[in-house]
């Protein structure tokens, strides 16, 4: 599968150039996103925009991806879905679950926003005053 790949301060994105994502075209994608979760830059934005169509394990595998990434205090936020895709996901009643926007710039905002609440619900530094 072509993937385009752009590394920015805080997060990647990564551009599928294929219109249909199919099942195993999904699992080299996740091949392609995981070894992020080991690195400096943690946080994956998928953007879809490319994408006209996808396979219903394609979607779940993608769904899956996704909630790894949050299960390693990590963000994926997806972006650019079409209605085409939108309906599959739907369908499948995952897309109350996926973390998605319409555009990259809102994509980056929620990322930028997840980064800042990991920090101050891991910060060691917050006290306190609790009067007895």
């Amino acid at each position: 599968m072509e993937v385009k790949i752009d590394t920015k301060e805080k997060f990647t994105v990564i551009i599928p150039q294929e219109p249909h994502i199919y099942d195993n075209m999904a699992a080299e994608l996740a091949a392609v996103c995981i070894p992020y979760l080991e690195g400096k830059i943690k946080n994956i934005i998928l953007n879809l925009q490319v994408v006209t169509s996808i396979d219903d394990d394609a979607a779940r595998i993608i769904t899956k991806l996704q909630h790894e990434f949050y299960e390693h205090h990590a963000s994926f936020v997806i972006c650019g879905i079409k209605d085409s895709l939108e309906e599959v996901f739907e369908k499948l009643e995952l897309m109350d679950i996926i973390n998605c926007t319409p555009t990259e710039s809102e994509a980056w905002d929620i990322v930028q926003m997840e980064e800042i609440e990991r920090e101050l619900l891991d910060s060691n530094d917050v006290e306190f005053d609790i009067e007895k």
